[in-house]
């Protein structure tokens, strides 16, 4: 008989490694409880971290203590910073991962994190007595009790894996899928849906004729996710590689579209929108005559290659014969094929902001069982539920952030609000104050936040407070130093930009188009001793200081922006507020809001179907 746990955690994928440790390290008892010790954290899907608007979520999920980030950074083969030539608001830290690695220094860190425990076998359902959650049961007869339970299945709910003309369940190749838990939700009176994911052939890297692609190179100057001290930037980097199908790639391609799961019924949910398969892509823009492939290698020393861009589900002979027409790939060997999955997910409208279920209480949802896609949406989640599960247990307010807190406040809040019917991928233009959420920044916005409620370090919070320091620091210097035109002209010059005719404050030039700090620095001794010296020789903190002082305009407007909106989210709602005996509001604010039930006047203004005339009523009633 195992002992009572104050939280389980549900599947041992990115989702289910963050809650368990944000709810242990915050002093609750937990058990993961996973179908395959050996799989904990694996990287199902492609070998990377991050990218544009996924960056944004590791950092934030470092800032407030979780563990993608130092895992990223530990397990690193490349680091690239995206969107470099846009505006800073834009950029987006990424990194491929060493897949092996990844998944073994995820355990190794849940292994060492006190109040953390592991059980191997298959949930199979929830132990609910007197309508009251009081934990799960197993596959092999095991009863577990605990105080609450966090949800974190992935692709495992009924998962069934289509390949050509033929399928079988699965969660994942080689694992089988998990059965009993939708259909007992469902008997609670939860909805549920399925939705697709795929995935790409991987292949033997020995193949492969490097020659005939484009060379990836990491950056010459890496940077890394985690904030803290304890990981270094790469001194090696492996590279990735470009090459491109053709009109001969799409034509075999083709010749197997009446096997095709995808076009002959025998797939019937949404998959991603934003990652389509390569079946898709040719059926969907026929008039391309190629698209991007990506040979990314899966570690520093394994053969094995992740063919991204060639996410399929078509018979594993037309996959091969297909990928022989492209460039470096005309003697590929194939290790295992693509295929489809389809999964049960629950439409995320029956959570509330803290993750945990309308339904059944202290029952919590993270990852794909909520309709996202991507590690790092799952990620973030589960570090959410598994810290709003301790807090829950303990008596505390859930700890939320709001749309102008995190790229995470606008996921969750996304999900909440509006559900989705489609797997949810988190891209920048979802948050309308992005320049306020960026990578630069996120420890700014968030370990304070994640030391208040005991998450993120004191040494965190101290390396923050030291950066901002340093930065005012920097500000002060370029407010105050004085650049003569001697020194400057011939660099203003240089980047056809009009000469000064007398000194001026370093600030006034820097706030010019296509000058940086670090070039600003060069043309004065005198004023790059002075910043060297007020940065403590800390880069992160002359990059911080540089973007404060550019868009100090752009950086106003959206907090004015954010304060005026935030008023609405202080605005209650009552739990049991009747919508029906408002004669003013519309017939579908009414069936929206009865299904959503919002819990402030902002969320409300959010859900689709509900107007400002709504709204009006709404605040009428509430005395605003």
């Amino acid at each position: 008989m195992l002992q009572e746990y104050d939280v389980i955690v549900v599947g041992g994928g990115h989702a289910g490694c963050e809650a368990a440790l944000a709810s242990a390290k915050l002093g609750s008892s937990t058990l993961l409880v996973t179908m395959n010790m050996g799989t904990i954290a694996q990287m199902s899907c492609n070998p990377a971290m991050g990218g544009v608007a996924k960056g944004q979520i590791v950092r934030e999920i470092d800032a407030l203590g979780g563990g993608s980030g130092y895992i990223t950074d530990v397990s690193a083969i490349q680091f690239k910073m995206l969107n470099l030539s846009k505006g800073p608001a834009m950029w987006s830290p990424r990194a491929q991962s060493d897949r092996l690695r990844f998944a073994e220094e995820w355990r190794l860190l849940l292994e060492k994190t006190d109040n953390v425990d592991f059980w191997q076998d298959m949930v199979d359902g929830l132990i609910i007595e007197e309508g009251e959650l009081k934990g799960v049961t197993t596959a092999m007869g095991m009863k577990i009790y605990s105080k609450a339970v966090v949800l974190t299945n992935g692709t495992f709910l009924n998962g069934l894996i289509h390949l050509g003309e033929k399928n079988f369940k699965g969660g994942r190749t080689g694992e089988r899928a998990s059965y009993g838990i939708t259909e007992q939700l469902e008997g609670l009176g939860f909805e549920s849906g399925r939705m697709k994911t795929g995935t790409p052939p991987r292949v033997d890297g020995r193949s492969l004729d490097y020659s005939k692609m484009e060379e990836q190179p990491g950056d010459d100057n890496p940077q890394k996710f985690s904030y803290r001290s304890t990981t270094q930037p790469l001194k090696e980097q492996r590279s990735c590689y470009i090459t491109y199908t053709n009109n001969k790639t799409h034509e075999i391609l083709r010749t197997g579209f009446d096997r095709s799961p995808m076009f002959n019924g025998a797939i019937k949910s949404v998959g991603p929108r934003y990652c389509p398969s390569i079946e898709d892509k040719i059926n969907r823009f026929a008039e391309r005559e190629r698209h991007q492939i990506f040979a990314e290698p899966e570690g520093w020393n394994t053969i094995e290659i992740y063919v991204n861009g060639f996410s399929t589900s078509l018979p594993e002979d037309v996959q091969l014969e297909a990928m022989k027409t492209i460039p470096g790939f005309e003697n590929v060997k194939m290790f295992r094929p693509g295929y489809a999955i389809e999964y049960d997910y629950f439409p995320p409208t029956q959570l509330s902001h803290s993750l945990e279920t309308k339904l059944v209480e202290n029952l919590f949802f993270a990852g794909q069982i909520n309709g996202t896609t991507g590690y790092e949406e799952a990620a973030s989640q589960g570090l959410i539920a598994g810290v709003n599960a301790h807090l829950k247990i303990n008596g505390k307010d859930p700890f939320i952030l709001s749309r102008s807190d995190a790229y995470i406040g606008v996921l969750i809040d996304d999900l909440i609000t509006k559900g989705t019917k489609e797997p949810y991928r988190m891209f920048t233009s979802r948050a309308e104050f992005r320049i306020l959420l960026r990578q630069d920044n996120a420890d700014i916005r968030l370990t304070e936040m994640g030391n208040k409620i005991g998450l993120a370090s004191n040494d965190q919070l101290e390396a923050v407070q030291k950066k901002l320091s340093r930065t005012k620091a920097i500000k002060r210097v370029l407010e105050k130093h004085s650049v003569s035109p001697e020194d400057v002209n011939p660099f203003l010059e240089s980047i056809k930009s009009s000469p000064i005719k007398q000194k001026v404050k370093a600030q006034s030039v820097l706030l010019r188009p296509n000058i940086t700090l670090n070039e600003l620095m060069e043309t004065s001794p005198e004023l790059k001793e002075k910043i060297l010296v007020a940065a403590e020789n800390n880069e992160e903190a002359i990059q911080q200081a540089e973007i404060q002082i550019k868009y100090a305009g752009y950086i106003s407007r959206e907090q004015d922006n954010a304060l005026k909106l935030n008023k609405l989210e202080n605005v209650k709602i009552p739990a049991d507020i009747t919508y029906e005996s408002f004669s003013s509001l519309s017939a579908e604010a009414v069936e929206k809001m009865n299904k959503i039930r919002p819990t402030t006047l902002g969320q409300a203004s959010r859900i689709s179907g509900v107007s400002p005339s709504d709204i009006s009523v709404l605040m009428v009633y509430l005395g605003n």
